[in-house]
C-alpha cells in the first residue's frame, strides 16, 4: 500500500513538473511571437530607432567585419546591417524564429543571399530586458 501511494506521489509530482515545464515552452514561444512581430515590423517599415532599441550591443558581424559597438555605429551602418547581403525587410515579412534546440533563450532567421541560399542569419537572445537581436553571420564566410 505505501509502495502505491509513493508511486502516486511520484507521478503526480512528475506530472506537474512537466506542465510547467511546457507552460515555459509555451510561454517563451509567445515571447518570441511578440518580439519577432516587433522587430520585422521596424526593418520592414525602416525604422532604425525601433531597431537599436530592440538590439543588443556590441552586435556580433561575419568574420572579417568589426562588430557593431553602439547605437550610433548601428544607425550608420545599417544598411549593411540590413541590405548588403540580404534583403532583410522582404526575408522577415516570411520568415519565421528558429529556436535553438539546445537553448531556448536564443533563435535565429536565415534569410537568402543573392544567390538564394540561405546563408545570412540573424541571432536572437533572449536578455534580462527581454529578447534583442545579438549577432549577423554569414555562414558563407
Amino acid at each position: 500500500m505505501k509502495k502505491t501511494i509513493i508511486l502516486c506521489l511520484v507521478l503526480v509530482l512528475s506530472g506537474t513538473v512537466l506542465a510547467v515545464a511546457v507552460g515555459k515552452s509555451v510561454q517563451s514561444d509567445d515571447s518570441v511571437q511578440v518580439f519577432w512581430q516587433k522587430f520585422k515590423t521596424a526593418v520592414i517599415n525602416d525604422n532604425k530607432e525601433a531597431v537599436a532599441t530592440l538590439s543588443q550591443f556590441p552586435i556580433e558581424m561575419p568574420y572579417g567585419i568589426a562588430s557593431i559597438e553602439n547605437k550610433d555605429q548601428l544607425l550608420g551602418r545599417y544598411r549593411e546591417v540590413f541590405n548588403v547581403q540580404t534583403n532583410a525587410a522582404q526575408c522577415f515579412a516570411k520568415a519565421k524564429p528558429e529556436m535553438d534546440a539546445e537553448d531556448p533563450k536564443q533563435f535565429a532567421v536565415a534569410c537568402p543571399d543573392a544567390a538564394g541560399n540561405l546563408v545570412v542569419i540573424y541571432y536572437f537572445e533572449q536578455t534580462e530586458t527581454g529578447w534583442k537581436f545579438v549577432a549577423l553571420d554569414n555562414i558563407n564566410e
